[in-house]
This record gives C-alpha cells, sequence and structure tokens, in this order.
C-alpha cells in the first residue's frame, strides 16, 4: 500500500488526508494567532516605555490591548471553524456579530470621531498650535499646553487646566494673540468729570504711560515723520457722569500689555490725585424721613 493509498483511506468517515489537510491548516491558524498576539503584546509594551520612562498610561495601554487581543481571538476562532464542514455558518455568524459590533461600536463613537478629525484639522490648519495664548469665544483665555485626539487643553490665569472638544474649538471664534506680530495694544481707559481741563489730563496720562518700562515704540515710519504721538489719547465718549479717555498703550507681548495696563491704571490714579482731577464715581445721598 503505497502513501496515496493511505491518505485515501477513511476512519469513521474521515479520509487521513482531509485529517492531516486539516490539522495543517488548523496548526497555521492557531500558530497566526499566537504569533500575531505576540507581537501586538510586544509592540504595546514598547511603545509605553522608552528610554526607561512610562510615557503612556498603563490603563490606556492594558485596555486597548485587550480589545486588539480579543478582535484576533475572535478572528482566529472563525477561521478555525469555517474548516469543519457544516460549521460554516457559525463562522460567517461570528464574523457577522463582530461586524454588526464594530458598526454599533462606530455610531456610539460619532462624536469622538469629530473630535479626532477635528484634531487633525487643528493640526494641519494650525489656528494655533502649543505654546499660543489664545482666548476662545471671549469666554476661554489662556496658554495651549496639548493638543490631544480628543481634546485641547488651555492653562488659564489661575493655572487650571481647560479642556475642550477639538470638534467645538473648531467652529469656535478664537483670537490667537501670539499668531503673526506678538506686540499687544492695551487699552487704558479712564473717566473725568465734565470740569476737568481734557488738555492736561491727557498730558498726565500720557506723561505716566511714557515712563513705564514695558511700553514699545509701535508707530509706523509714515507715522514718525509726521510726529504721531508715540502714546494717542483721544475722548471715547461723553457718559451721564464722566468723559470717558483711552490711551492706546503698545507692549511687547499680551503678558506685557496686562501688566502695563495694570500698572498704569493705579499710577494715573495716584498722579490725578496729585494733580485734583476728579475722577467721577456714583454716590447716594440717605435722607431720614422723620414722623
Amino acid at each position: 500500500m503505497n502513501i496515496s493509498e493511505i491518505l485515501e483511506t477513511t476512519v469513521f468517515g474521515v479520509s487521513i488526508h482531509g485529517a492531516v489537510v486539516f490539522c495543517i491548516k488548523a496548526a497555521i491558524i492557531y500558530a497566526f494567532v499566537r504569533i500575531i498576539t505576540a507581537i501586538i503584546k510586544y509592540l504595546f509594551q514598547r511603545s509605553s516605555k522608552r528610554q526607561g520612562k512610562v510615557v503612556l498610561d498603563a490603563t490606556k495601554v492594558s485596555f486597548i490591548r485587550r480589545i486588539v487581543v480579543a478582535t484576533i481571538y475572535v478572528i482566529g476562532i472563525a477561521a478555525f471553524l469555517s474548516l469543519i464542514p457544516g460549521m460554516e455558518k457559525i463562522s460567517n455568524s461570528i464574523l457577522a456579530s463582530a461586524g454588526i459590533l464594530a458598526m454599533a461600536v462606530g455610531l456610539a463613537s460619532q462624536e469622538a470621531l469629530s473630535n479626532i478629525v477635528g484634531g487633525l484639522f487643528i493640526i494641519f490648519s494650525r489656528p494655533f498650535k502649543v505654546g499660543d495664548f489664545i482666548k476662545v469665544d471671549d469666554v476661554v483665555v489662556g496658554t495651549v499646553t496639548e493638543i490631544t485626539l480628543r481634546h485641547t487643553v488651555i492653562r488659564n490665569a489661575e493655572n487650571r487646566m481647560i479642556l475642550i472638544p477639538n470638534s467645538k474649538i473648531n467652529s469656535s471664534t478664537i483670537i490667537n494673540s501670539t499668531f503673526g506680530d506678538y506686540s499687544t495694544c492695551a487699552f487704558i481707559e479712564v473717566g473725568v468729570s465734565y470740569t476737568t481741563d481734557l488738555n492736561h489730563a491727557m498730558q498726565v496720562m500720557r506723561d505716566e504711560i511714557m515712563k513705564h518700562p514695558l511700553l514699545i515704540d509701535h508707530r509706523t515710519e509714515a507715522e514718525k515723520k509726521t510726529d504721531t504721538p508715540e502714546v494717542v489719547i483721544r475722548v471715547i465718549n461723553l457718559g451721564d457722569s464722566a468723559i470717558t479717555l483711552r490711551a492706546w498703550a503698545w507692549a511687547s507681548s499680551t503678558g506685557n500689555a496686562f501688566v502695563l495696563k495694570c500698572d498704569l491704571l493705579k499710577s494715573i490714579k495716584e498722579r490725578f490725585d496729585q494733580e485734583q482731577i476728579e475722577i467721577p464715581y456714583p454716590y447716594f445721598n440717605h435722607v431720614i424721613m422723620k414722623a
């Protein structure tokens, strides 16, 4: 009896040739699953540590790794069942269930996907980058510290971290103080009474502003030739009880402009007191009625 005749021999209705082919295919599937899972575990372990430092959260790594490994095992089991005659339908059902599960996850994660796409738009269109000082919808003001797949992280002046979804920040109005020219104009506004000599009040304000070390000359060459003042001061409002004066004072950055404004409000108030320039404020007379 030669080898071909031996392979054609049937035992319990199954040929030896078919059994050998089945075992070989099953062994290949088993080896493939084991090798792929080993590679994935190694890659996750390597990506979680770099030069001895933990760069990824252990909980996230373990969770994602288990999902990927479980998916590979499901595919391997479905492939193994497809080798068994009569089990093809079960194999197809397992794969179909996996597809339905993937579809359900996809529908449930539409918001997450929109945030990921929003993060890609931010990275490539670059309306801002890490380190920029921005204002979002006149509500959130701070420095961008991180742009993740889902959120943009902003540190405000109180050192609080504000997480804004990327999909939301893409549809917001953003003021980027670090984009282009870093110099920033600070509006110094002070109200004076109607009896005040406006020219004298403006000159006092200009003197105090010009003395501040953070002030920069932002005039163009044309403005310098026409002797435009380095600090422009104008009347911007005639209110019910005060005339509002505004000075345009420039600083080299947003942070310096904030410090400049705070310092000047104090020094101008003190100088107005010395010059007897009145800053009006509301007050009430309490009348006590006697029976």
